[in-house]
């Protein structure tokens, strides 16, 4: 393992090599960066982007830095005023639920949640827990620092780090919740009873969601249920510290997730975007809401009925940090087959995918970059 004080002595190569590169470039005619070594550098170190942020870095490593393409797609627009992600009041009446679910589904396939039944404090508490682990000493947290997840818990900077043609500048705490809970003492004792807490509480307000969705496509309450798409969860505490220099990397770029449904507890700093009708719309912090989204799964199974979007998390200009906690639904069933239901599917309207297998999907997804909207494709008719 690399000694986290010997890579810090490293961010001046880091600096000079983002200052000099063209230079460099210009005089011996060819590029002399490693991007490989420097990644693998900094990943043995296991201090993740808040190691460097604490460092005092004043410019990020040249491994963060986006592509042209992506970079330009980052300055400001003007978004259409009359695009708001809907915040659905789930204390209203179940028809008017169900219609509201079912339209923020097929139109943008975010939503937020209000009244849903988890108290504030819980909210609050997870949240806080989430910043503690993270603000931790370094030492404290590179014991949980692996790409290995048999354990159910890992803290990690950039899970496709190895992968992507340049690195987010957030760091990941991960925790399996289902099937089966990670083991009690391989969770971080300093979130270990609110992400209990989290677990019973997300399970429980998962399957009234699932419930409102098949509702929505027209099919029994427990349709969705019942494929055990709500078994595997994963959930992922992510920290997004002040960049130095936010016009230049992302916070998590561009994506669809690859499961069933994504819920979504982000605090007061904003930064989510998603993309609607070829624009990157703001999904603005509501007090006590709970952000929603399709993935990749469910719509398929819905054949197209539900959108799974692309979305977002922009670099945080902020000096005070943005926490979020997603908890991702997945099927158990990993060797079972997935396609559309069949009762969405009519000679009028056939099915668009083809059926495979839910482990080939996954194998695919964690074997690329998060860069755009590319498996549903795949699997499309």
């Amino acid at each position: 393992m690399l000694n986290h004080n010997v890579y810090l002595s490293l961010l001046i190569t880091f600096n000079s090599s983002n200052r000099s590169t063209k230079m460099a470039a210009t005089m011996n005619g060819e590029n002399q960066y490693d991007r490989t070594e420097e990644v693998k550098r900094f990943d043995e170190s296991k201090i993740g982007v808040k190691g460097l942020v604490d460092s005092g870095l004043t410019s990020i490593p040249r491994f963060f830095i986006h592509p042209p393409e992506t970079l330009s797609d980052l300055k400001p627009k003007t978004k259409p005023e009359s695009v708001v992600i809907p915040a659905i009041d789930l204390s209203g009446p179940r028809s008017t639920v169900v219609e509201q679910v079912a339209s923020a589904s097929r139109t943008l396939g975010f939503f937020q949640i209000v009244n849903h039944g988890i108290p504030v404090q819980v909210l609050d508490h997870t949240i806080g827990s989430i910043r503690a682990f993270h603000e931790q000493p370094t030492d404290v947290k590179a014991r949980f620092y692996r790409r290995d997840t048999g354990t159910g818990v890992s803290f990690i900077s950039n899970i496709d780090l190895f992968h992507s043609k340049a690195a987010s500048w957030r760091d990941t705490l991960q925790i399996k919740l289902g099937p089966t809970l990670a083991e009690l003492q391989e969770i971080p004792e300093v979130c270990r009873d609110e992400v209990v807490e989290w677990n019973k509480q997300t399970r429980a307000l998962a399957e009234r969601l699932v419930g409102l969705l098949s509702e929505g496509l027209g099919l029994d309450t427990d349709r969705l249920k019942n494929t055990t798409c709500l078994e595997a969860r994963l959930m992922v505490g992510h920290y997004y510290p002040g960049c130095p220099q936010p016009d230049l990397t992302v916070g998590i770029s561009s994506h669809t997730d690859p499961g069933v449904l994504t819920l979504l507890l982000q605090d007061r700093i904003g930064g989510l975007q998603i993309k609607h009708e070829g624009e990157w719309v703001d999904v603005k912090p509501v007090p006590g809401a709970l952000v929603i989204n399709i993935a990749d799964i469910l719509q398929i199974m819905s054949n197209d009925e539900y959108t799974s979007v692309e979305h977002r998390v922009l670099a945080n200009p902020s000096h005070e940090p943005r926490v979020s906690i997603a908890v991702f639904f997945n099927a158990s069933a990993r060797d079972a087959l997935y396609g559309p239901f069949p009762e969405l599917t009519s000679p009028e309207k056939p099915g668009l995918y083809r059926q495979f297998i839910y482990n080939d999907y996954m194998r695919r997804f964690f074997t690329k970059e998060l860069d755009g909207k590319t498996l549903t494709n795949y699997y499309r008719l």
